[in-house]
């Protein structure tokens, strides 16, 4: 997993092995997509609306519907999840949380503290993605911080797209392009599906888990930095594997993945309130949330 091991120096890294989140990902997309777009110029990114964990990265995101009155959501990976992570097939919805998050300025500089006040959604299946409901929402942060936040994107992302991967725990930005698209990434215990490959200039680490990913075309979060394979391991623990369409495994060590985040906003209806029985929603549905 891109997250620091607890109680060691924050140099010290799990890995980037074990998630991904992009809500989703639960559906697998063609593998032939439209070719991005030429001659667009990319937006600049920047820290503003990107978060730091205890352990790993965030950002404050809106859903194209989302209203200036509505809760905030903060979108980390579901392996950063306070109470532990997930199981393979475990799903969590709409628990208690009291986490507390640093809100960054454009610079990466402390803009102040945000808090939840629920887990709304939190898998590793087929995804990796936590989302959290925040006790504030996104006017009052605007009005009090000057921060707006990331949107995401509706869209399914693109082959040879330029991306930056922002992490609020080490305040660095991650410059590169989408490589391509994983049928199946499976790492421990974990799967996950139409994962997005990175070129090599993203060496992202420890603490990165849960960045968004924007596309610089767009300025829109398309995906949720999760993995990475370390040691060139075969399918282990912060060493993923790719499995293609028909079962072949191949391994790519110091190659880092993301999971998309595109079919998120599928499964909020108005409020920012959570309906995993939208449609069009393919997120995974809780057989027995965690308790």
């Amino acid at each position: 997993m891109n997250r620091p091991l607890v109680g060691t120096l924050a140099t010290a890294v799990l890995g980037a092995a074990a998630l991904a989140g992009t809500v989703g990902t639960a559906q697998a997309a063609p593998q032939q997509h439209r070719a991005p777009a030429q001659h667009q110029k990319a937006k600049a990114v920047d820290f503003a609306g990107t978060v730091a964990l205890s352990n790993c990265s965030g950002s404050v995101v809106r859903m194209p519907g989302s209203q200036a009155n509505d809760p905030a959501l903060v979108m980390s990976n579901g392996h950063c999840l306070e109470s532990g992570m997930p199981g393979a097939g475990e799903v969590v919805v709409d628990q208690p949380s009291s986490r507390s998050f640093t809100l960054l300025t454009k610079t990466g500089g402390r803009a102040g503290t945000i808090r939840a006040n629920r887990v709304v959604y939190a898998t590793m299946t087929d995804t990796d993605v936590t989302l959290y409901r925040t006790s504030s929402t996104y006017a009052q942060i605007e009005q009090k911080y000057g921060i707006k936040p990331l949107e995401l994107a509706t869209d399914h992302p693109v082959k040879g797209a330029g991306i930056s991967v922002v992490s609020g725990y080490w305040k660095k930005i991650y410059s590169c392009n989408i490589d391509g698209f994983v049928p199946t990434l499976k790492e421990g215990d974990w799967t996950w599906k139409d994962s997005v490959r990175y070129t090599p200039q993203c060496q992202t680490i420890g603490g990165t888990s849960g960045s968004p990913v924007v596309d610089t075309s767009t300025g829109k979060v398309t995906a949720i930095n999760n993995t990475g394979n370390e040691d060139g391991e075969r399918c282990t623990e912060n060493n993923p594997c790719e499995v293609d369409e028909n079962g072949k495994v191949t391994v790519h060590k110091g190659t880092n993945y993301a999971e998309e985040t595109y079919g998120i906003p599928k499964c909020f209806a108005a409020g920012n309130n959570l309906d995993l029985n939208a449609a069009g929603c393919a997120l995974p549905k809780p057989s027995a949330a965690r308790k």
